[in-house]
């Protein structure tokens, strides 16, 4: 009986790689010297993918095709081989025959060329016995030398260090990743189309800024030699967007890259995607509204149903979202109610009891006591999808007051999966409270950072004093849309090439 293969030790594997690498370099040598370059190639005309032959096949059967693609598989059998090429849609099988490329090219097809080499096949379209849609092919040639072997297909691409790093090779080997990025584009094509029908107009604003403002966020610095000035990558689109609802246009919104010079797991990335939209003569309720909407249709136009399972479970985007203010889902889940705290030593006596002690800690009013035990207690029972309401006025600096309880604004996030997908206003407009709230806010920043050069947005605050309307706001990160539409765990799962530490 044969003795089981023992598995290669990491050494004997990075020895075997480099053997793999270096035939692969002497073919490409013995190519040159035939004056068969692959790396010469400009073009090939393709005049049909995988997908649509095997599709239409009653349409192509028995016509000529050109196709080019990746080699994946390939059996060796005399006279004539079988093998699979990948294309932009998926595999298809080749049927090689000696007679019919001729002794030369098949030759060289058995001796020159691997698996990964990139190839151009012109053939007709037929179905094997066994009923599989298949090219016959008349003429072979390389396009372009894979120098590095692929992962052995039995063992796959597992490791994710290599897969992030290495974003290329995982779409080559593993492809549902790749029908995951494709359906990231559909689902950023959906929210577009959902938002241009409702007449939001897309724009773009400026990524560096010239100012660090005080948000909690921390931004990336680098320097503008020209202007000899230090300047801030954004860390939001919302004050530049919420200046054109000034100018007059009305609906506005942007597909934005965001910088945020922070830590990373699961649900961050240094580097991401974010919606921001702003529109006249709403309110917050009717952003909540339009977010209902909005995520209903996405989901039905790329899943195919408003129910979809994220980590195992069944999360329903469709119908009215349950609601809850702020007060209401603190006292729901650890019993603590707001409105019985008489001041701010009492409520953080009561969030005491509960284990919890704000970040502020002694200086902590009854709005920030809220918001931890909101934290500790709430966000994670909030698996379907919840708009939380009502913030206070602490940690929302740029949404409206509410008329009836000047210590709340009329601010909402949502929740799925335990987790925030998005935070929206009725926006502030009175440029005289939103000065100060700037200037309270820089100066927290200030002690909690004293070498940051934080600054109010005078810009911002002018542009105010010309008159704001009425305005909704929302921004919501796309990935972590697209993390729940593709059922993905990490969002490094959904950006092609998320930040990683360099290798030594």
């Amino acid at each position: 009986m044969e003795e089981n293969k023992q598995p290669l030790t990491a050494e004997e594997e990075a020895r075997e790689l480099a053997e793999q690498a270096r035939i692969r370099r002497e073919k490409l040598a013995k190519l040159i010297e035939e004056n068969k370059d692959p790396f010469t190639k400009v073009n090939y005309e393709v005049t049909a993918r995988s997908k649509e032959i095997k599709d239409g096949f009653e349409k192509f059967e028995g016509g000529e095709v050109s196709i080019a693609g990746r080699l994946m598989s390939r059996r060796i059998m005399g006279k004539a081989s079988f093998c699979h090429v990948q294309d932009g849609e998926g595999l298809i099988q080749l049927y090689v025959r000696r007679d019919d490329v001729g002794e030369e090219d098949y030759a060289s097809f058995k001796k020159d060329y691997d698996l990964g080499d990139v190839i151009g096949i012109k053939g007709y379209v037929f179905k094997t016995q066994t009923g599989e849609v298949s090219v016959h092919c008349s003429h072979i040639e390389m396009l372009s030398k894979c120098l590095l072997p692929l992962p052995e297909k039995q063992h796959g691409l597992k490791d994710t260090d290599i897969r992030y790093r290495q974003r290329e090779l995982d779409l080559i080997v593993n492809p549902e990743v790749k029908s995951t990025f494709v359906k990231r584009s559909r689902i950023l094509a959906a929210l577009r189309s959902f938002l241009d029908g409702k007449g939001f107009l897309e724009v773009d604003t400026p990524v560096l800024n010239t100012i660090e403002i005080g948000a909690a966020a921390r931004p990336f610095k680098t320097r503008h030699n020209a202007l000899d000035i230090d300047m801030y990558l954004r860390i939001e689109t919302e004050l530049y967007l919420k200046r054109l609802i000034v100018g007059g246009f009305e609906r506005v919104y942007e597909v934005g890259r965001i910088f945020r010079n922070e830590g990373m797991d699961a649900f961050h990335n240094p580097e991401f995607t974010t919606i921001e939209l702003y529109a006249a003569y709403l309110d917050y309720f009717d952003i909540m509204n339009l977010v209902e909407e909005m995520y209903a249709t996405v989901a039905k136009q790329v899943c195919g149903n408003t129910t979809v399972a994220y980590q195992g479970v069944e999360i329903e985007l469709g119908g009215k979202w349950s609601r809850m203010t702020m007060k209401e889902a603190v006292k729901k889940y650890c019993g603590a109610d707001y409105d019985s705290w008489e001041s701010d030593e009492h409520a953080r006596a009561e969030a005491k009891k509960l284990g919890v002690v704000a970040e502020e800690g002694e200086k902590a009013t009854k709005g920030h006591v809220l918001i931890a035990l909101f934290d500790a207690f709430v966000e994670d029972k909030l698996v379907q999808p919840t708009f939380i309401y009502d913030y206070p006025v602490e940690n929302s600096p740029l949404a409206k007051r509410k008329a009836d309880d000047s210590a709340f604004t009329q601010r909402f996030e949502y929740f799925i999966c335990g987790h925030e997908f998005g935070n929206a206003f009725s926006e502030l407009n009175d440029p005289i409270d939103q000065r100060r709230r700037f200037v309270k806010q820089v100066e927290e920043k200030r002690k909690q950072e004293p070498k940051c050069n934080a600054q109010v947005d005078e810009e911002f605050v002018t542009a105010l004093e010309y008159g704001l309307p009425p305005t909704g706001g929302l921004g919501f990160g796309l990935d972590r849309l697209v993390m729940l539409l593709t059922d993905s765990a990490t969002i490094r799962d959904v950006l092609l090439f998320p930040t990683m530490k360099p290798r030594k």
